[in-house]
């Protein structure tokens, strides 16, 4: 099971969020036993998936968590490989994006996620900007999709 993450930068309530997507990812592999988890690593939501991945990682072991990077740069490698120093991540990839203008690159990478994923957990609260995209995209792609906004 592929599990990926769409949401917007900022997030209100984060305990109440982060404990809503680690219920979800809960049910989901209680479903399956196992899941990867395509993360983006940009953004307060993506953070806060990335945190409720690792610490179900100490319960579930076969829990895989992916940082799909949009660039890769020196700075981006950096940070790469801190994250992965602080055991964020298990693998890190870099989609078939390479001939994408930077300034789409993180979209590019998202559409990706989402078209490589079974199930999306979102947090998308309006009907504009970057996330709401995305979320369209996965609808468009008859995905299943959970979205926190939903339950809160």
């Amino acid at each position: 099971m592929v599990l990926t993450f769409v949401g917007h930068s900022s997030v209100f309530g984060d305990r109440d969020v982060k404990a809503l997507v680690t219920e979800q990812i809960e049910r989901i592999i209680s479903e399956d036993e196992s899941a990867v988890c395509f993360l983006g690593g940009y953004g307060q939501f993506d953070q806060i998936c990335a945190y409720a991945c690792k610490e179900l990682k100490k319960n579930h072991p076969k829990v895989q968590t992916v940082l799909v990077t949009p660039y890769i740069t020196l700075s981006e490698m950096e940070k790469i490989k801190e994250m992965i120093n602080e055991g964020m991540y298990d693998e890190v990839i870099y989609p078939p994006i390479e001939n994408t203008p930077k300034r789409f690159a993180i979209s590019k990478r998202n559409e990706w996620m989402i078209k490589s994923a079974d199930i999306v957990i979102a947090y998308v609260k309006t009907s504009y900007g970057g996330a709401y995209k995305s979320l369209q995209i996965a609808k468009r792609q008859k995905k299943r999709i959970i979205n926190i906004c939903d339950l809160i």
